[in-house]
Formats: structure tokens, C-alpha cells, sequence
């Protein structure tokens, strides 16, 4: 392959990744740098306003490409809706440009890789060009799919770690007389420095209860968004304690214990799975590195020697 393709491939693969990263953190929210900017006392209104304005026509421009993959039937209960719910994504827009992503690296990859194989002239068979271009298709298809379900696990991770502190805020709170309602929204506002994601969800649980969602709905409908299963098992302790009347305090102080004891045995088990994972680096990365250098001097002193005594041989 000719230097200039090469550089002209690599060129192509940065303009295609930063334009594709640039999209995507324009068109999802930024609370970080909103809650800075408010911070130091600045106005963004006017730059949300235009950055709105922007991303209704970027998604105006892109809803066609994007209803090529929308389900029409049975979206409100698929699998991928309720992934979607479990990583935080409400708004339409970014539902619509996720499958807009969807179909165009579909069509995207496999046109790219023709037009790379056709002016390159690359030899390949006519099997191989197949096989390429259908698993170039599946990876464009495939991709947002698995982008999506690190953002869930991210978040899911997120809310695991500060679950424990929050049941200890909520127990602090409860003994102090507050009501249990009452406690789940001031958890959430003290909680919001520690777990953006928490503090999102409990939030909404208690506007859930505000509208005049039952305890019960608006926590079942707490465990159903985050799909985390210590929540769910504190969501059932807490509907059953509100159900048999017994000592809401002891209960939330018994299921705090056990979840600082789980997080900690997840973190030993990753910490015993470092030794397993620096394995394959040390073994085809720096092994074979070190063997070069340590054997490479006496390799050369042998063949050497064994080329001398051939030439006095001879």
C-alpha cells in the first residue's frame, strides 16, 4: 500500500471520529459546564437557545435516516426502549439521532470500504468483498447498540457505589423524624455532588410523588428506570416496611450494612482479577521485549562465533 493512501486513510478515520465525537457532545446535554457557567454567575440562556435551535434542525435533517430503524410496533415495551430508560435518555431528539447513527454506519462503512478498495485497487476476491462489506454493515448497525449498553453500565456502576451513602443519609434523616417521602427528596439534593445520576433519579421520584403517584408506584417505577438490583432490593424493603409497619430506621440500616459488605467483595474480586489481566500484556507485550534485549547480545556473540569457525573451516 502507497504512503499517500495511508495517510490519506488516516486522515479520513480522524476527520470521520472527531466530527462523529463533535456531534454527539453537541447534541447531548452538558449539565457539568451548565452548572459551572451558573456557578460564576453567567447567562447561557441565549446559548441554549441557539444550541436548541441547532439541534431541532441537525434532528429535522436526520429523522428520516432515523425512522429506517425505529420500531413502529411495540417500541413503549422493547428491550431497547427500556435500555434507553436505564441509561438516562428522555429526550425524542437523542432517541431519533441513535437510530439515525443506526442507519447511516449501516450504509456508511460498507460505501466507505468499496470506495477505499476501488481507488486503492486493492486485489480481493469476490467472497472476501462480500464478507467484508456485510460485517462492515453488522459493525455500523451494531456499534450504537453497544455504545448504549456501557452508557448503562456506567451509570448502573454509578449508582451501586453511592447507594450505600445515600441509605445512610436516609436513615440519619428518618430517625430525625422526617418522613420517608420528605427523606428520598432531601437525599437527593444532598446527594447531588456525589451522584448526578442518584440524585436525577430520586428527583423524579419525588416529583412522581408530588403529582400523586402512590409510594409504592413511584419506587417500583424507581427500581423499573435504573434496572439495578440493589435498588430493587431496597425498593422491596422499603415497600414492605411501609406494608407491615415495622422500624423503617433498623430495616435501612440492615440493607446498608449489606450493601457496603457487597461493594466491598466486588472490589476485592477486581482486585484479584488484576493479577489474570496484566497476564496476556506481560506474556506478548513486554516478555518477548525483555527477551530481546536480555538474549540479544549473547544471540549475536553465538552467531558470531559459529560464522568464524565456518569461515576457518572453509
Amino acid at each position: 500500500m502507497a504512503t499517500t493512501q495511508i495517510f490519506s486513510l488516516i486522515l479520513v478515520f480522524c476527520a470521520v471520529a472527531g466530527a462523529s465525537v463533535a456531534v454527539v457532545g453537541w447534541i447531548t446535554p452538558r449539565p457539568i459546564q451548565t452548572r459551572l457557567k451558573q456557578a460564576v454567575g453567567e447567562a447561557p440562556a441565549q446559548q441554549e437557545i441557539s444550541q436548541s435551535v441547532w439541534r431541532e434542525k441537525i434532528v429535522s435533517a436526520l429523522s428520516p435516516a432515523g425512522k429506517l430503524t425505529l420500531p413502529k410496533e411495540g417500541w413503549e415495551n422493547s428491550v431497547l426502549r427500556k435500555q434507553f430508560m436505564q441509561a438516562g435518555i428522555r429526550k425524542e431528539q437523542v432517541v431519533l439521532f441513535f437510530f439515525a447513527a443506526k442507519s447511516l454506519l449501516t450504509f456508511v462503512l460498507p460505501i466507505a470500504f468499496m470506495l477505499y478498495a476501488g481507488l486503492g485497487r486493492i486485489p480481493m476476491s469476490l467472497n472476501g468483498a462480500m464478507v467484508t462489506i456485510v460485517g462492515l454493515a453488522a459493525v455500523g448497525y451494531y456499534a450504537p447498540n453497544m455504545w448504549l449498553r456501557r452508557r448503562v453500565a456506567a451509570r448502573q456502576r454509578e449508582m451501586f457505589e453511592a447507594l450505600p451513602d445515600a441509605i445512610d443519609l436516609m436513615t440519619v434523616m428518618v430517625e430525625a423524624g422526617l418522613g420517608l417521602d420528605a427523606a428520598i427528596v432531601r437525599v437527593g439534593q444532598e446527594l447531588g455532588p456525589r451522584s448526578p445520576v442518584l440524585e436525577e433519579e430520586l428527583r423524579l421520584v419525588g416529583l412522581e410523588l408530588r403529582a400523586g403517584a402512590s409510594r409504592e408506584q413511584a419506587l417500583s417505577n424507581l427500581a423499573r428506570r435504573s434496572g439495578v438490583e440493589e435498588l430493587d432490593l431496597l425498593v422491596a424493603v422499603l415497600v414492605q416496611t411501609d406494608r407491615f409497619g415495622t422500624s423503617m430506621a433498623e430495616s435501612l440500616r440492615v440493607h446498608s450494612d449489606t450493601l457496603r459488605t457487597k461493594r466491598r467483595l466486588r472490589a476485592e474480586e477486581a482486585a484479584a482479577k488484576i493479577a489474570l489481566k496484566l497476564l496476556f500484556p506481560l506474556i506478548f507485550c513486554i516478555f518477548p521485549s525483555v527477551m530481546i534485549v536480555l538474549m540479544g547480545p549473547a544471540v549475536i556473540s553465538i552467531y558470531r562465533v559459529f560464522v568464524g569457525f565456518a569461515a576457518r573451516m572453509h
